[in-house]
């Protein structure tokens, strides 16, 4: 009898341990902002709220605002040279893309996927991992002008621009992000 009220006892602890560990609902404590780079929805299920937004849609979008950006090369797991992609806490989307407005003698020798070419666009599960990310490249590069960039956050997008355009040039990045 003994044995069976402890068995009893010892259930009912493990289910509320489990309980506390992972009952709770991670949608309802950090939901995903909608994307603001366009009015319209960004899913094509018909519903009116974008269910997750891709850095290929936003750079479409970017595109469509920035007409010396075009598109780059599509970052896979086979080709991410950071190896992040997919992985806790980093990009779950990315793209490159490439401005008209750069000399070609200013990035001769960079791989075509190159971000000093124009830029990239990532895309984070979270917008705190989006400004995290946003955080450690500006570390990293504060003491190393050469590898500088311009960044623009909106939600769980970041878009990295090339230092090798003008303050000018990247702020119409800047307003194709904000609206």
């Amino acid at each position: 009898m003994r044995n069976a009220l402890l068995l009893v006892v010892a259930g009912v602890a493990s289910v509320g341990l489990l309980t506390a560990c992972g009952g709770g609902d991670d949608a309802a404590e950090s939901p995903k902002p909608s994307l603001t780079i366009s009015a319209e929805p960004l899913n094509t299920d018909g519903g009116s709220q974008p269910s997750e937004v891709t850095a290929q849609q936003v750079l479409a979008r970017l595109t469509g605002k920035v007409s010396a950006a075009k598109p780059g090369t599509v970052v896979t797991a086979e080709n991410d040279k950071n190896k992040l992609l997919g992985r806790p806490h980093q990009y779950t989307t990315k793209v490159t893309f490439v401005d008209s407005r750069i000399a070609a003698s200013d990035v001769q020798g960079l791989a075509k996927d190159d971000l000093q070419r124009g830029g990239a666009v990532e895309v984070f599960g979270t917008v705190e991992d989006a400004k995290t990310r946003s955080e450690y490249i500006q570390t990293v590069t504060k003491s190393l002008p050469s590898l500088a960039e311009y960044h623009y956050l909106d939600g769980p997008v970041l878009v990295r621009v090339s230092h090798y355009l003008t303050p000018q040039q990247a702020a119409d990045y800047e307003a194709a992000v904000q609206g």
